[in-house]
């Protein structure tokens, strides 16, 4: 009984997570569209997208989720063993430790940014302006570093849906800045530079937001320092591999503007593609990444207690959910993306010709959709048993393939660069399972597979039916604003039905699940 109702609780965490990441993940969508009206894809906006990367990478190595990731394993293992006074005197000293570190960082990165700017060439034609926007946007950094402490603090009780919806601070911040803001001032320098100042304020209110719930918890963040703690050295042992894991990812990323940027169109594809890869994140961050954050903590108290059966459960049924998720969202959103970009962002300086070329991004983005929720799963799942240095060894693999191919599908134009990510992320899932398969191991893999091949199915069948039900609503309706929404909402809606009637016939298992949930 106790576990079934731990069960309980966890399906009603994730659909609490999920509506909550869903809700942030629309308004940053908004967020996206509100910028592409204002400033286009083309242009010095290129700048901004290159001057955010760098805060972006550097985030990856010492941000949230590398500190989360290394700091719920150890903050989790005290609260099973019931030594909390320990554990908050280790979240306190952890906490003061980051806050110092990464505040000296950031000033010496905000010295450097000239050298930082240097690799990307041109960047919207604007060098002086790309290094100006990543000295204002660098601070961001340290804010949400010290961020990932408190979400990790609140994620290790089971907290999800307060961390969830800061987020939803941070884009209304930034959606009101613009509008109010960009009228106001005059030159798009100015207003690429009003962006940056906004999104610093924004990443203020979100490391604010999470703080009053820290009070109800069994303990606080006090003024220590108790470095000679063990499980303090075991927390940067552990973050160690974890950064280089999220940083390696992000430095694909990275390397992918350097290609864009020098190689494709500087005032063209790096924004051309962060539109897309924004598409692209949001039914990842509304599905795969609500499944891992719920799933972690869980994870990791199995893990410290030795329960491996359990652990191998929790894996296997998080990789079918993040299937179940995403699988339709990937196909269905590469069938539909030119009318999804086009609903989405062709608005004022954004043209017909851009959404051409964004449509073509998204769709190869969306060939790895599902691959980089499970990559984020199965990652979780090493961070768990504290086999950390695991996927740092295929996260550096993958960032030498992911160069190799930017080198050769480049030459696609525009959308080779995000067809080079997907094929790295299925690389990289490959490499992950096998490396589990090799240590605790899955629980049954075979009905996984099983699982997921019925998931393919019908998911084929809701894209099919999507796009013959859109391409008959354009024919009729024509693309006025209302009948963009009318079409392409009808092809949703009709992916959705498909999606869940096939699945019935086809017995997926999750589906039983989420009727379940839906009836409590």
């Amino acid at each position: 009984m106790g576990e079934a109702g731990h069960a309980r609780r966890l399906a009603r965490s994730t659909a609490t997570f999920t509506l909550a990441t869903g809700l942030s993940r629309a308004l940053g969508l908004v967020r996206e569209i509100v910028a592409a009206y204002f400033f286009g894809v083309s242009g010095k906006i290129n700048a901004f997208t290159v001057a955010s990367q760098i805060p972006s990478l550097v985030r990856a190595f010492v941000g949230d989720a590398a500190v989360s990731g290394a700091f719920v394993p150890v903050f989790s293992g005290l609260l099973a063993k019931e030594d909390k006074a320990r554990a908050w005197r280790v979240a306190s000293t952890i906490f003061w430790l980051v806050l110092l570190g990464v505040t000296a960082l950031t000033a010496i990165l905000i010295l450097i940014a000239p050298l930082l700017i240097r690799p990307f060439g041109d960047p919207g034609g604007d060098s002086d302006l790309a290094v100006e926007l990543t000295r204002i946007l660098m601070p961001i950094v340290g804010l949400v570093t010290v961020s990932g402490v408190i979400v990790g603090i609140l994620n290790a009780h089971d907290h999800f849906t307060i961390p969830a919806l800061a987020p939803v601070a941070w884009n209304l911040v930034i959606i009101g800045g613009l509008i109010v803001g960009v009228p106001l001032v005059e030159g798009e320098s100015a207003e690429l530079i009003l962006y940056a100042v906004v999104t610093l304020v924004a990443a203020v209110v979100q490391l604010l937001l999470p703080v009053p719930w820290l009070r109800g918890l069994d303990g606080g963040l006090r003024p220590v320092l108790d470095w000679r703690d063990p499980a303090v050295r075991r927390f940067f042992a552990l973050m160690l591999p974890v950064t280089l894991t999220l940083g390696l990812i992000n430095i694909s990323i990275f390397v992918d503007m350097i290609f864009a940027s020098r190689l494709v169109d500087p005032e063209l594809a790096p924004t051309s593609i962060e539109k897309a890869f924004r598409v692209y994140m949001l039914p990842q961050g509304m599905f795969s990444v609500a499944v891992v954050t719920v799933l972690f903590p869980t994870l990791s108290r199995l893990a410290a207690l030795g329960d491996l059966p359990a652990f191998r459960a929790t894996l296997d049924g998080g990789l079918r959910q993040i299937a179940f998720l995403l699988v339709p969202a990937s196909i269905v959103g590469a069938v539909l993306a030119q009318p999804i970009v086009r609903l989405l962002y062709q608005r004022g300086a954004f043209t017909a010709d851009d959404t051409i070329i964004v449509a073509n991004c998204l769709a190869a983005f969306s060939l790895g959709l599902t691959f980089n929720g499970w990559m984020l799963m199965l990652s979780r799942g090493f961070y768990s048993l504290q086999s950390n240095w695991i996927p740092t060894t295929v996260a550096l693999g993958t960032v030498a393939l992911n160069a190799a191919l930017d080198a050769v599908l480049y030459r696609l134009g525009v959308w080779g660069i995000p067809l080079a990510t997907s094929i790295v992320n299925m690389v990289g899932v490959g490499l992950l399972l096998a490396a589990m398969r090799r240590g605790p191991g899955l629980a049954a893999p075979r009905l996984v597979a099983a699982s997921v091949a019925r998931i393919l199915v019908a998911s084929c069948v809701a894209a099919a039916g999507a796009f013959a039900v859109w391409v008959l609503a354009d024919r009729l309706l024509g693309r006025e604003l209302w009948a963009q929404i009318l079409s392409l909402g009808s092809g949703l809606g009709v992916a959705g039905l498909l999606y869940l009637g096939a699945a019935k016939v086809l017995g997926v298992r999750e589906l039983e699940a989420l009727r379940a949930l839906r009836r409590r």
